[in-house]
């Protein structure tokens, strides 16, 4: 998926010739640039009402009011006229579906034209399942950062200084773009031009997001739902899953066990790994970003390895145990599974 033509971006001192009076035009401010605006634009041109359409820059109203859309600029948010600003007084716009951030002129022109965009990529209806999917977990894990950073969001609820700096996100990145007050050169069209370079860059970045989701997140999720449903297979306690396929399976645990109500919840899983051909239990986290695990393999296991695991465990086969208890390896399946059943037991 990309832009159907070359973006042009142009000051409020350029007019169109007479042959390009029927091209659409998005507005948007111009002076200095933030990653919300120059994304928000590359968005809105894959969308089929903005194809192709110019992007013009100013802050004048009168120029403004002429436009086809406008975002970031211009103090309405009116989607059936396509306003998309988020800095007037009152505004309390967010994305909805459990998500509570204040959106940006990103997070409004995603909102309103995301699925539009995912269809496109999935070259399915906007009313299939899996574009619904895919519109809430691209907006979780790469446009409500967007939305935050631009709404001068914390991600953290504390008074206390961050212990480092990150100046490597894609809003900082971006912002990076912006004419340097040494560049001797300061005129609207290298400033246009910085500006493209921006659209490009989070333009970029977001087509990966979407790629990647469609291609990769969502094969893994559906693995992920067809394991979880065979888990009493497994075992009868319902607590130890067989990913049949390895992928990336953690996050989509995590969702898929309150959407479908899992109880109990999950404490191992066990894979193959296909670089040794041998098989892994691995304990499940209590959270995505945690590091202690719900029911760690057992402590006397922990840090063996080979003949003195399997006699300490008194299942053969056995390869390792992680000295913090998250996982643990043998040679076999049948191995495998062992360890994770003795496990629940101590």
């Amino acid at each position: 998926m990309a832009p159907s033509s070359v973006v042009r971006v142009y000051s409020t001192a350029t007019s169109p010739s007479p042959s390009e009076v029927s091209v659409k035009k998005v507005g948007t401010h111009n002076g200095s640039f933030h990653c919300d605006e120059a994304l928000g634009c590359f968005m809105i041109r894959l969308v089929d009402k903005f194809s192709g359409a110019d992007i013009v820059r100013s802050r004048d109203p009168k120029i403004l009011a002429e436009l086809d859309a406008v975002l970031d600029v211009g103090g309405v948010y009116d989607p059936e006229h396509d306003r998309y600003d988020h800095h007037q007084k009152g505004f309390e716009e967010v994305f909805g579906h459990g998500f509570n951030t204040k959106l940006s002129s990103a997070g409004l022109v995603y909102k309103h034209f995301g699925k539009e965009i995912i269809a496109k990529e999935l070259n399915v209806d906007q009313d299939h399942p899996d574009v619904l999917r895919l519109f809430l977990a691209v907006y979780k894990s790469f446009m409500e950062a967007i939305d935050a950073v631009d709404n001068g969001i914390n991600r953290y609820d504390t008074d206390q200084p961050p212990r480092y700096v990150n100046n490597t996100h894609l809003s900082a990145r971006v912002g990076r773009l912006n004419l340097d007050w040494i560049d001797p050169d300061q005129s609207q069209e290298k400033e246009n031009e910085a500006f493209q370079r921006a659209m490009a860059l989070a333009g970029k970045e977001f087509l990966e997001s979407v790629q990647f989701h469609a291609r990769s997140w969502l094969p893994a999720r559906s693995i992920v739902m067809q394991c979880l449903e065979e888990r009493f297979k497994t075992d009868p306690s319902g607590e130890i899953m067989i990913l049949n396929k390895f992928c990336p399976w953690k996050l989509h645990l995590f969702e898929l066990e309150q959407e479908m109500k899992i109880e109990p919840l999950i404490k191992y899983v066990i894979y193959q790994d296909e670089r040794g051909k041998q098989w892994r239990v691995q304990a499940v986290a209590v959270a995505p970003d945690r590091f202690e695990n719900r029911k760690p393999l057992p402590e006397k296991w922990r840090g063996l390895r080979d003949e003195e695991l399997s006699k300490a465990a008194e299942i053969p086969g056995c390869v390792f145990v992680h000295m913090s208890g998250f996982i643990g390896g043998n040679q076999s399946y049948d191995g495998a599974l062992c360890m994770a059943r003795t496990a629940l037991t101590l």
